[in-house]
């Protein structure tokens, strides 16, 4: 590394950011492909919310800092939002910069380099390179039902009785980044309890908690062992806003002490403007957003089609978030290979499963085109796929 010695070994061991390489990849095209990749959403937010922030630039309260923990008026905003759609009647909330920022304020809250931790397969990578860069290098990913994608309940029954020393969390989220799956309500709570009894923290990502298709409801669990995360990126669609929080039991002594510790090292609060922004979004309210949602049912019923190449009981997912995941045929097991391949060849960039460590697999996301741009990336992408399986990589 030159005069100025190594790195460190926890950054040097870290998974390389899988979007980073689909924009590297993007930028080698002459012509811009269509994206299928990133987990975004096709709205802004509500236009009333927008409007409100619009006012506030010359404010100099939203130039300052504000508390760690979030603006009082919002975190009060959540609590009602987290007692009347969630059912967590007996948590504290911390505003973070995006979910992702609280899944790393709660890594370093709850975990030493070298403990051990479980997962399930898929996971989410940025949660998978959280651990990493913090130095939790014992990952235990465990199986995800072979055809529901469910987590593996009696697996991670057997695991946390077995190792030794206990694994210090267990994460899952719900509904699933990258399955597309959601978590039953009954097998959440077993989860639960399975961590309870063996005395491990169950961190829950609920980045998509409004996106339930299909008549299908999403749940929560709440205990002092529990600790569940949101975002606004997704549902009112402030992906660049940067604003998540953290719901965690208001019985735990400490807790928020350990936590402002870290945020304000990191942070120190999310921007002020951004944390209006989510109080007026929150203004409109739960429907806004379950109406934007019903849109993207029709985008999945188009991917699905798509996928059809590859038979329909090798595509899994779409039950819930904006996600369907897709074996690739025997013999591509390298699924970045086939991903730059439908990138150049085709014009359509979709993310390989192995980021999540599932290899020989694709994510696809049907929440960031509208209809009309989705059917063409979807006419790409099947296009792609029945060449490949026809005549494979054909250059």
């Amino acid at each position: 590394m030159g005069s100025f010695g190594m790195l460190s070994r926890r950054t040097l061991g870290t998974d390389m950011p899988v979007m980073a390489q689909i924009r590297s990849l993007m930028a080698e095209l002459t012509n811009p492909p269509m994206s299928l990749a990133q987990g975004v959403v096709h709205w802004q937010p509500p236009q009333k919310a927008l409007d409100k922030v619009k006012d506030l630039v010359w404010d100099p309260t939203v130039s300052n800092y504000g508390p760690d923990e979030g603006l009082p008026e919002l975190r009060q905003a959540l609590l009602n939002k987290l007692r009347q759609e969630n059912k967590l009647t007996q948590s504290q909330v911390m505003v973070t910069a995006g979910a992702n920022q609280a899944f790393v304020n709660l890594v370093i809250t709850l975990c030493d380099a070298g403990d051990s931790v479980v997962m399930f397969e898929p996971y989410y990578f940025n949660s998978y390179m959280a651990f990493q860069m913090t130095g939790v290098t014992n990952i235990i990913v465990g199986p995800g039902q072979s055809d529901t994608l469910y987590p593996d309940a009696d697996w991670l029954e057997r695991t946390l009785s077995e190792s030794k020393p206990t694994p210090k969390v267990v994460t899952v989220v719900n509904p699933g980044n990258p399955s597309g799956t959601y978590v039953p309500e009954s097998l959440l709570k077993r989860i639960s309890q399975i961590c309870k009894d063996a005395g491990c923290w169950l961190i829950v990502d609920n980045t998509y908690e409004y996106f339930m298709f299909d008549g299908l409801k999403h749940s929560c669990v709440e205990g002092d062992h529990i600790v569940n995360v949101f975002s606004f990126s997704k549902t009112y669609g402030m992906m660049g806003w940067r604003l998540g929080y953290i719901a965690y039991s208001n019985r735990l002594d400490g807790f928020a002490t350990e936590l402002v510790k870290i945020q304000d090292n990191i942070p120190i609060c999310a921007a002020i403007i951004s944390q209006r922004l989510g109080l007026y979004a929150l203004e409109e309210g739960s429907g806004w957003i379950t109406e934007r949602v019903k849109s993207l049912v029709k985008n999945r019923d188009i991917l699905k089609e798509a996928l059809e190449p590859l038979g329909k009981e090798n595509v899994k997912g779409g039950e819930g978030a904006i996600y369907l995941w897709a074996k690739l045929p025997e013999g591509h097991r390298d699924d970045f290979k086939v991903v730059r391949w439908l990138a150049h060849r085709h014009g359509v960039v979709v993310i390989p499963g192995c980021a999540s460590g599932g290899h020989g697999y694709l994510r696809v996301s049907f929440g960031g085109l509208q209809e009309v741009e989705m059917r063409a990336a979807a006419e790409r992408l099947r296009k792609g796929l029945e060449e490949l399986l026809h005549h494979g990589m054909v250059e």
